[in-house]
């Protein structure tokens, strides 16, 4: 597949980056933003603005297959898709940071007003962040939470604590639920597919897969301590502090915001009805204590300032907060925050590379999530090949390590076992590593 990305910022470094070595990846922009990261990627590069039409054509624009806008300015974006869909049948992918040009300017295909300009996809990234971590919290302990066949089943990943029974255990001596599948494991940051003998250790980051009402068994078994999830406090009440306690709210949830700037704090208070909504500094400790932050099931840091978040989200942990959520601007960023004792650090720019790997996947074999900044992922493969009808998975002998966690029969959703024998038509979910994503396709032909 032909790529072009215009922007040489961190988003599309990191979507050139993910893509680079199995399609081809025209990035454009000025030559003063190119930085040594993209040196490194076997990659095109052209000097200019994509609003351009002469370096449109340049870049082959009518050969190409997708077109991602990701500059650091709304209005380019818009325009360079604009103008590249006027001049081919490009698919055009454009990035906002602001909430009115998703909901308003009717840009996108299906959108109501009638025209034959328009926009493929516009995402909004901190729109997928808020998403993510509205999931994250719902699910009291979870790492992770991913939804498949209409949230009948569920991905959830868990820290193995030092006090949980799992430690030590090996796998096969866990008396997990039926219907629940242990499909990956992080250990020392390195993510793999588990068999009977894997043995739990403390800090290890275990990730499950099964029928929803299963998985609940499985978290009140193993994993939760405190019960749900009934108070939040949100540190930030810029546009994702506010989209999420508006979710929060609808999940009736005890929310708190604080938030330092008092016209944003008035309109706050105007735009939410079931939320305390404070006047002031997310790193004031005497502030924290008054609020009697300490009480709080999650504290969720999601101010634009990735210094300032870390800091409130110590500040939290200090006080004897449980659960921590802390938004990270920089991917570099993450692991420091995982290190210092962060919870749970999550990035708008993963969760939008999620977005763009269902966008570039497409055909019969989707991707349909990511997990642990992309080391895993979950692929939907269709069964078209006659040669699969009645194979038991057992007798498959899958080129790679992967597991088959989710075979969807028409309207009948089955967590499968070794015996289980597949059928034409089938739709599976499966999980494996993401330098295996290909081989799977292969092996299945599709």
């Amino acid at each position: 597949m032909n790529i072009i990305i215009y922007g040489a910022s961190e988003l599309g470094c990191l979507i050139a980056t993910e893509f680079f070595e199995d399609h081809d990846i025209t990035i454009i922009d000025r030559e003063e933003n190119f930085t040594n990261n993209f040196s490194k990627l076997d990659i095109g590069f052209i000097v200019g603005d994509a609003p351009n039409v002469d370096v449109l054509k340049k870049a082959d624009i009518n050969t190409a297959d997708v077109f991602f806008a990701c500059s650091d300015s709304d209005e380019v974006n818009i325009v360079a898709c604009l103008t590249a869909k006027r001049m081919s049948r490009i698919r055009t992918v454009c990035f906002v940071g602001k909430k009115e040009y998703k909901t308003s300017l009717g840009l996108t295909k299906d959108s109501d007003f009638i025209s034959d300009l328009y926009i493929d996809d516009v995402i909004w990234p901190e729109e997928l962040l808020t998403q993510d971590i509205f999931r994250i919290i719902t699910v009291s302990e979870a790492l992770d939470v991913e939804n498949f066949s209409n949230g009948r089943a569920r991905l959830l990943e868990y820290k193995i604590k030092e006090n949980s029974v799992l430690v030590d255990k090996k796998v096969k001596e866990c008396d997990f639920p039926n219907d629940t599948l242990l499909v990956g494991i992080t250990q020392k940051g390195i993510l793999s597919i588990p068999n009977g003998d894997t043995v739990f250790r403390p800090d290890d980051k275990a990730i499950f897969m099964g029928l929803s009402g299963s998985l609940d068994k499985l978290a009140g078994r193993f994993f939760h301590e405190k019960g749900i999830t009934k108070k939040v406090t949100i540190i930030g009440g810029g546009n994702v502090g506010e989209m999420l306690a508006e979710k929060l709210e609808d999940a009736r949830l005890k929310i708190k915001i604080i938030e330092r700037d008092s016209l944003r704090c008035e309109k706050l208070a105007e735009n939410l009805s079931n939320s305390l909504v404070i006047n002031g500094d997310g790193t004031d400790l005497a502030l924290l204590n008054e609020e009697d932050i300490a009480s709080s099931d999650v504290v969720v840091s999601v101010t634009n300032n990735d210094e300032k978040n870390l800091l409130c989200s110590l500040l939290a942990k200090q006080l004897g907060v449980q659960r921590v959520v802390s938004r990270v601007s920089k991917n570099l960023n993450i692991p420091l925050f995982e290190r210092v004792g962060i919870d749970i650090a999550i990035s708008d720019k993963i969760a939008t590379l999620k977005e763009v790997k269902n966008n570039i996947s497409g055909g019969k074999a989707g991707i349909l999530a990511t997990v642990e900044q992309g080391k895993g992922e979950i692929i939907e493969v269709c069964i078209n090949d006659p040669n699969f009808d009645g194979i038991k998975i057992m007798d498959l002998h899958l080129p790679v390590k992967a597991i088959i966690s989710i075979i969807q029969r028409r309207n009948k959703i089955i967590i499968p076992k070794g015996h289980t024998q597949l059928m034409y038509g089938d739709n599976m979910i499966i999980f494996t590593t993401s330098e295996n994503v290909n081989t799977l396709k292969d092996f299945f032909k599709v």
